[in-house]
């Protein structure tokens, strides 16, 4: 029998994830490496798929990510994930960072990325996700704007393997 997964909300998904921005995790300028937050983007973000879809997943698109303001060590970074939008086997999840400074408390949001994950089966192939409700304002908003992102994403690949542009 082939059961079609139940609807979920986003607010199921959530992940918060926080880190403390140690010197391996900067450059000579004791700013945070890109690449770092970009790790932790992608996992904090993986994880969200994974508890909405109950399986694995991996990372197929991220969108830009804008580095807004730097982040020092000895700063805390704060994620927060979850999935947005969701397609038959790909799920939308919107990571939001912020840096919290320890000394004063301020807290300044840093980045926010959407990012694309497919959910896989036991073979390791593309797997049907559940649906996706959304409830507050910025949820509907986040879901009606993801067709629009998501033609992005498919215009920019269609792109890329055009020989034209090769």
């Amino acid at each position: 029998m082939n059961k079609e997964p139940a609807n979920k909300k986003p607010s199921d998904s959530i992940v918060r994830m926080e880190q403390l921005v140690l010197p391996n995790d900067a450059n000579m300028l004791n700013n945070l490496f890109g690449g770092r937050l970009l790790q932790w983007i992608d996992a904090a973000g993986a994880m969200a798929a994974m508890k909405h879809s109950r399986k694995e997943v991996v990372t197929v698109a991220v969108d830009s990510v804008d580095f807004r303001e730097p982040v020092r060590v000895g700063d805390m970074v704060k994620l927060t994930a979850k999935v947005t939008w969701t397609g038959r086997t790909s799920m939308e999840i919107k990571v939001t960072v912020f840096c919290e400074k320890p000394r004063t408390g301020e807290i300044i949001k840093t980045n926010e990325a959407f990012m694309t994950l497919v959910a896989l089966n036991d073979d390791g192939k593309p797997t049907e996700v559940p649906g996706l409700c959304p409830e507050t304002d910025e949820e509907k908003t986040d879901f009606e704007r993801a067709k629009e992102r998501r033609d992005y994403r498919l215009n920019r690949k269609s792109c890329r393997e055009n020989p034209v542009f090769q």
